[in-house]
């Protein structure tokens, strides 16, 4: 099969989670890409927004699905109503209706939909509504006309996966679990990466291909094994898990809904969707789309990519290299506390990042003194650094450089510090110091503190720790305002007002 180039792509669904992922990847793999959106703007927010085409509309309205499938010679279906309510079987089967009918009006050459995994035997009616839709869209879709590959996978291991998600915060949160029954259900698991290459390599499927495919990595595990193999990977202890029969998934949905950040309306259909086993039982796709030369992703080194994309989520959202992050839910990625502060400063951000640049060392932390010196102290207790490792140098600072127990991780100088603790901590704690213009020109001083807790322990430390932070944080934003301010006046430097920045 030789590679076709220079086709058109759609993708319908191209902020979601999958197609966020899968529109790059089209890209770089030579493809021209539309993308079908109800609001335009949404898009646009990524990075790869300028080398797309973007049409406004919605896959309930035919004519505006029409004007999309226009010249097109790929069409994603990466779109259901999940979470939508319940008619949302309704809305897909109407949905998948216009989009079968619309592809085939159009000439579209090929349609790609990617499905989920049901299991062998299980009579359709058994199955989670969940479960039953998209095995129903599937069909609708091969039914349409148009040649048509349905890539069907189960769990799909990525950080921003809902899937992943639960995964992660439930073994994270919970040291000892009692857990419905279907966490000794078999699954086979399937890497983000292989689910984006698979749809990729859709595109170049001979024409006589009109069929459902399973797609899933090497391993069959059960969901408790997923979980203890993400604890080992995370660094965590041994999880206690404790499997009930009583659990329903109802009573799931709400249990999955009060300890991660998953939706109910979205833990529902998951927990009803593993209650079967759900495990591939053919690999003909790899016909059409071989494996690379590494193989499948397992999933222990699926969980570490997923870590490792986790990892990114620094406290500079805008530094992250990675645009497909924000196809991501809200809810999605490693739990973080935050504590931002900011206020407006009555100086010129010079004088204003002279303040913040000799923070630590000698000249302390502006405020709370006490409370930093019994942190230290604490650190050293535990084996630690501590707050005994000063700075080197009083007022200037370089990137990889420590003070007292941060260290430098990144600087712009006269904009942006950002410190990363070195303590012995539950988790990962960051402090940004940030020298700001508002919309008025007035120099603004922006300070947050980030922590990514590490297990329970983690989040009983923030917990902990949170009613010091206006003493501490809140008394470090005033002094730095206030010392700024009177450094700027002993200067003789004047803080530019609005009316000068207009004339300049």
């Amino acid at each position: 099969m030789s590679p076709q180039r220079d086709t058109r792509c759609l993708v319908v669904g191209a902020t979601g989670y999958i197609g966020g992922r899968l529109v790059p990847a089209l890209l770089a793999a030579g493809h021209r890409v539309r993308c079908l959106a109800r609001s335009p703007a949404k898009p646009r927010a990524h990075g790869w927004a300028g080398q797309v085409e973007v049409v406004r509309g919605d896959i309930l309205d035919p004519e505006s699905v029409a004007e999309a499938m226009r010249d097109v010679d790929i069409a994603y279906h990466l779109v259901h109503s999940i979470g939508g309510g319940a008619d949302f079987e309704e809305l897909d089967r109407r949905a998948a209706r216009i989009f079968g009918e619309r592809a085939r009006a159009a000439g579209v050459r090929r349609v790609v939909h990617l499905s989920g995994l049901t299991p062998a035997g299980v009579p359709e009616r058994e199955l989670s509504p969940h479960l039953r839709s998209r095995a129903e869209v599937g069909r609708l879709l091969l039914a349409s006309g148009v040649p048509t590959a349905v890539l069907r996978a189960a769990v799909v291991i990525g950080s921003g996966s809902a899937s992943f998600e639960m995964l992660r915060h439930l073994t994270e949160r919970l040291p000892v679990m009692v857990t419905p029954r279907w966490v000794r259900t078999r699954v086979q698991p399937i890497a983000i990466a292989d689910v984006v290459r698979l749809l990729v390599g859709c595109a170049d499927l001979p024409a006589d291909v009109n069929r459902s495919f399973d797609i899933g990595g090497p391993d069959v595990v059960t969901y408790e094994e997923m979980m203890r193999s993400y604890a080992r990977r995370a660094g965590l202890p041994r999880r206690l898990i404790l499997p009930v029969p009583v659990l329903t998934p109802g009573l799931s949905s709400l249990w999955i809904g009060l300890v991660t950040p998953v939706p109910g309306d979205l833990a529902r259909p998951l927990a009803e969707s593993l209650r079967h086993e759900v495990v591939c039982h053919e690999r003909d796709i790899e016909r059409y789309v071989p494996p690379p030369a590494g193989g499948w992703l397992g999933l222990d080194p699926a969980l570490a990519a997923a870590l490792e994309r986790a990892g990114e989520d620094q406290p500079d959202q805008a530094a992250l290299p990675a645009d497909s992050l924000r196809a991501d839910p809200d809810w999605a990625g490693a739990s973080r506390y935050v504590d931002e502060r900011s206020t407006p400063v009555d100086a010129s951000p010079e004088a204003l990042w002279r303040v913040v640049e000799a923070v630590g060392g000698d000249t302390g932390w502006y405020s709370a003194p006490l409370a930093w010196t019994v942190r230290g102290w604490l650190d050293r207790l535990f084996g630690g650094a501590g707050g005994r490792r000063g700075r080197p140098h009083p007022t200037r600072l370089e990137r990889g450089d420590p003070v007292d127990f941060w260290r430098v991780e990144a600087l712009d100088r006269g904009r942006l510090l950002r410190l990363r603790a070195e303590l012995r901590l539950p988790g990962d704690a960051w402090l940004e110091l940030r020298v700001e213009r508002d919309d008025e020109g007035r120099t603004r001083y922006r300070q947050r503190a980030v922590f990514r807790p590490r297990g329970l322990l983690g989040h009983a430390y923030w917990w902990g720790i949170s009613p010091f932070h206006a003493w501490v944080f809140g008394g470090m934003t005033r002094t730095i305002a206030e010392r700024a301010g009177a450094e700027s006046g002993s200067a003789g430097e004047r803080p530019p007002r609005s009316q000068d920045l207009e004339r300049a």
